[in-house]
């Protein structure tokens, strides 16, 4: 409850807010603007506040006045900030309301959701509601050892999911599952298969369920499709409990132009650009954000922090920084305006990205923000003290192209594209690398992951459980998009539950428990996860064998001699005898097996292990002589 004693007649908006908010450096905007409940002079009621620069007239019309626009106009604050505002007594939780905004432009008139409201009505409606935001948490313990789950040396594995359609109940209509509903259901899933966290794409409310969320009109409000804010605190608080973090898309890149929301706010370009050579984003017919204006830096920064602050989200993967940074993304020669210094770089969103992560890591050290970042920019995942972005980790976007590419090659002609599969290397540690298999790649017509794969059945299975093998193996975080781990025959549809059902058959069941594995063996395998970003903790073997499209590597932990083995066979022929450098001797146990039976595969391998010979290879004293499986990746490690 934000009953507190007002600092001034203009409620809790102070002097110093003000200053903080034209400056552009506030970062705690929705505890200020918008509706708020609160006690002024003994009497219980909402403060509601409205920034509205351009406006002739702001009144806030709801269920309580009949929305009528007369019974309770606003007043503007005397000191230039553009918020209007007023105390209404006697309302409580739960009111609907809106703001009706006459411009001293063209006397345009609208009504208009509070950009800062903490809940709305259920899509189609679109009023906002007043909202307390108070809830009592029982995630202590994941607090305070999330810094250590969360850093750049742990083991990071994100299971990446659309809340909407992970599940649904056709019983019912073909409903989704509440936040509340879905919460024991997602972390028995979660945990089961050993994943660390969850990402999920943005539950901030937005009015065309079709968007996946990512056409965003509440940025300080969950979607009202599945519960109640108390309601998605519930569910990120059961995942703290059983040790998930949960990380939240979010979209500063851009907006609808649905006419409750941000566009033409006040009968003015507010928010966004006017020209629409900046202001309109042509690939998404949505708005773009005008980075260069103060009040609306600190809004997106507002909107981050509260995130942070109110659920507990442990990391934000921020959307389409690519179409920030260019001022030509997606245009042609002549539709977008050079820079101060005639360049395509958006020198306003390069400044708006850099105050984003330091107020990020400033107010929380403990959580990351990772960019979806598709160019070769440079330095996005580096200090903004030397000149980086500031985010923590990027999406390896170039990873997930060339690899796709390259397995969706009939293994006989995969010897032409090898370099392909090693190319990422080479760039592997200039960034802090996230590697995605997502949603984009299931939708639009490009089919779901396993349908990309070349072959009969066994093939396509056993092809996907070597893209897992060779992508937990690789330098890097991972991301999985939901229904990858259990092999997803349909295209994901935003509005129909995943294929569950297909658990039954072997070869589903089979590719789930591979990736339940892969995910304890990298999390238990500092080899896997401790220099991920760093060149020290990986080693190519051999990456020439192109003619066998064979590659070996190892990975390497902190401790002298933490070492792991992998071998990738991209081809359906067994190799025998294959010889494999190796730093010791000794016995060298084979600890994943894409090939075992118990996933689907023939069951052919190394008997558990294999004896290091004193046969110098690849520049090391030992070598092992291992079979190969047909389209099969092995792990091994010395000593077991």
């Amino acid at each position: 409850m934000d009953a507190q004693i007002q600092p001034d007649d203009f409620g809790a908006l102070s002097e110093h807010d003000v200053f903080l908010f034209k400056e552009g450096s506030h970062a705690r905007l929705g505890d200020k603007l918008g509706a708020h409940l609160c006690v002024r002079a003994g009497q219980s009621g909402v403060r509601f506040a409205v920034w509205a620069p351009n406006a002739a007239s702001v009144s806030v019309i709801g269920d309580f006045n009949g929305w009528s626009g007369s019974s309770h106009p606003l007043s503007p604050r005397p000191d230039g900030s553009g918020v209007w505002q007023r105390f209404v007594p006697d309302l409580g939780c739960g009111e609907r309301y809106k703001y009706r905004i006459v411009s001293r432009e063209h006397a345009y008139r609208v009504d208009k959701a509070d950009p800062y409201a903490a809940y709305g009505e259920v899509p189609p409606r679109t009023a906002s509601r007043v909202w307390d935001l108070a809830y009592v948490w029982h995630d202590d313990d994941w607090m305070a050892r999330r810094r250590a789950a969360n850093a750049l040396d742990a083991p990071m594995s994100i299971y990446e999911v659309h809340l909407g359609s992970w599940r649904r109940v056709p019983e019912e209509g073909n409903r989704s599952l509440g936040y509340r509903e879905l919460a024991p259901l997602l972390v028995d899933h979660v945990r089961e298969l050993g994943f660390t966290h969850v990402e999920l794409l943005p539950v901030t409310e937005h009015p065309f369920f079709g968007s996946w969320g990512y056409q965003t009109t509440g940025y300080f409000a969950p979607s009202a499709r599945q519960g109640t804010p108390q309601d998605l605190m519930a569910l990120i608080d059961e995942l703290h409990r059983a040790g998930i973090g949960v990380i939240l898309d979010w979209v500063p890149s851009h907006f609808p132009g649905d006419q409750h929301g941000l566009a033409y706010f006040d009968g003015t370009h507010l928010f966004e650009h006017a020209d629409p050579r900046q202001g309109f984003h042509p690939e998404w017919n949505s708005a773009i954000f005008n980075y260069g204006r103060n009040e609306v830096r600190a809004f997106l920064i507002s909107s981050a922090l509260f995130w942070l602050d109110k659920y507990h989200i442990d990391g934000l993967r921020v959307d389409g920084v690519a179409s920030m940074l260019y001022l030509d993304y997606g245009r042609q020669t002549g539709e977008w305006i050079p820079n101060s210094h005639g360049g395509r770089e958006n020198l306003e969103a390069m400044h708006f990205l850099r105050s984003l992560n330091e107020a990020v890591y400033r107010d929380h050290p403990d959580t990351q923000t990772i960019a979806e970042e598709s160019t070769a920019w440079p330095m996005v995942s580096r200090p903004t003290y030397v000149g980086g972005l500031g985010f923590g980790m990027k999406w390896n976007l170039g990873w997930m192209h060339d690899t796709l590419n390259y397995f969706s090659q009939d293994p006989v002609f995969r010897k032409y594209h090898h370099a392909q599969i090693t190319f990422s290397i080479w760039y592997a540690f200039t960034e802090n690398f996230v590697l995605p298999l997502s949603h984009d790649e299931v939708v639009h017509g490009k089919g779901a992951l396993i349908g990309k794969m070349p072959g009969d059945e066994w093939q396509q299975f056993a092809n996907l459980r070597l893209l897992y093998g060779y992508m937990w193996a690789h330098p890097g975080k991972k991301l999985l998009f939901m229904g990858g781990e259990f092999g997803q025959r349909r295209e994901w549809q935003h509005d129909e539950s995943l294929e569950w059902h297909v658990l039954r058959y072997p070869l589903h069941a089979g590719l789930q428990r591979w990736v339940a594995d892969l995910n304890r063996c990298y999390r238990t395998t500092p080899a896997l996860y401790e220099q991920d970003f760093a060149a020290d903790g990986f080693e190519w073997l051999d990456f020439h064998d192109a003619n066998e499209s064979v590659i070996s590597f190892l990975r390497r932990g902190r401790r002298p001699g933490d070492a792991l083995l992998a071998v990738c066979n991209f081809t359906p022929v067994a190799r025998d005898d294959y010889r494999v450098g190796v730093p010791a001797g000794g016995y060298w146990r084979e600890i994943l097996n894409s090939d075992a039976a118990i996933y689907g595969g023939s069951g052919s391998g190394n008997l558990g292990g294999v004896a290091a010979a004193s046969v110098a290879a690849q520049g090391h004293p030992h070598s092992l002589c291992l079979s190969l499986p047909p389209l099969g990746v092995v792990y091994l490690r010395a000593g077991g």
